[in-house]
């Protein structure tokens, strides 16, 4: 049974996490590189949650064993084996470490294959987990008006952590993607888990400079409070390269061609009132003839009149406050040969 002390190397070393919670119990939350391979199902959960609540522990063991037997236990019992089989550092564990998990690690033993169980299960890994990410940290933020490259240059820094990516969100009003967000449950998880792998190292995390939510999730408020007080480096870039990253990015390079122009104009409208009716007006004829036409140019039009109307004025105000907190700013050659002697 793995205790508290190997939680970290658990969660960090890469080998398999056999979740044996029910499905729906996973899709709520996980960690990275767990795999939901569940005794029960949810259906089958409910029946014996059930017969617990009227028939007491007995009888719900002795449904449960009746549920997952012959054909269905050997196809479960299969799977469980060959992520054994597959990946000898693999180990197990279902929501507190209980009957669930013994009974599988019973199993499995039973067929001459040792898998450890997690003491706790995934509560005690969550708990462990949020208090993770409640930890002081030293942090140094990565800023810069819309367009600059700020998510490349944290990609390519040693030690940095990709928020946006954790998030599958660009973080931008225009920064849906394709394929859905994580939960909030597992995002959390998936941040405390490169944190952990962070820690070793004596520099800064570097981050992106980001507002409290990412799409729909918000960051942790430890974490986006220590980025509030956090040195600045800042990133300059002329207009018409930044319109130029954008265009290349959110246009050339989408996810989702086929309903680009939809998603555009959606991410749009969500911003209307800000924007304002006369000049969302401007910016969707703009956006809706790029897309008529094919036209590369009209679509920098439009891309730099949302630079102009909506994401400048309010980032200068904002990084006007924050002007004491710069330790260095240039191009992004300069600022990445600045991130690697700092965290090289």
């Amino acid at each position: 049974m793995l205790s508290v002390s190997d939680y970290a190397a658990a969660l960090t070393r890469g080998a398999p996490l056999m979740d044996l919670r029910s499905p729906a119990e996973f899709q709520r939350g996980a960690f990275p590189g767990a795999v939901n391979l569940p005794l029960l199902t949810d259906a089958e959960r409910e029946r014996v949650g059930i017969r617990y609540k009227h028939g007491g522990q007995d009888a719900a063991i002795e449904l449960g064993s009746n549920l997952v037997s012959g054909e269905v236990k050997a196809a479960r019992l299969a799977a469980w084996q060959a992520i054994a089989d597959g990946n000898p550092d693999a180990m197990l564990y279902c929501w507190r470490g209980g009957l669930r998990s013994e009974t599988v690690q019973a199993w499995l033993a039973d067929t001459g294959r040792h898998v450890p169980r997690i003491d706790g299960g995934y509560r005690a890994l969550r708990r462990f987990c949020i208090d993770t990410l409640d930890r002081n940290r030293e942090w140094l933020v990565v800023g810069g008006r819309t367009g600059v490259g700020k998510t490349d240059i944290v990609k390519r820094t040693p030690g940095s952590i990709d928020l946006e990516s954790l998030a599958n969100h660009r973080g931008s009003a225009f920064g849906k993607r394709a394929t859905s967000q994580p939960t909030p449950i597992s995002f959390e998880n998936a941040l405390a888990v490169q944190l952990l792998m962070r820690d070793s190292r004596p520099a800064p995390v570097v981050v992106e400079d980001e507002s409290r939510t990412i799409g729909r999730l918000a960051i942790p408020e430890r974490v986006y409070q220590g980025m509030q007080s956090a040195p600045i480096v800042l990133v300059e870039l002329e207009q018409s390269t930044r319109i130029e990253n954008i265009y290349r990015e959110y246009v050339v390079e989408a996810d989702d061609r086929e309903g680009l122009q939809q998603s555009l104009e959606t991410s749009l409208d969500n911003i209307r009132r800000r924007l304002g009716g006369d000049r969302h007006g401007e910016v969707l004829a703009r956006m809706r003839g790029a897309f008529e036409g094919g036209d590369a140019d009209a679509h920098r039009a439009w891309i730099g009149m949302l630079l102009d109307w909506y994401y400048d004025p309010p980032y200068d105000y904002q990084i006007g406050g924050k002007r004491d907190r710069i330790v260095f700013q240039g191009n992004a050659d300069a600022v990445c040969d600045y991130l690697r002697g700092t965290n090289g």
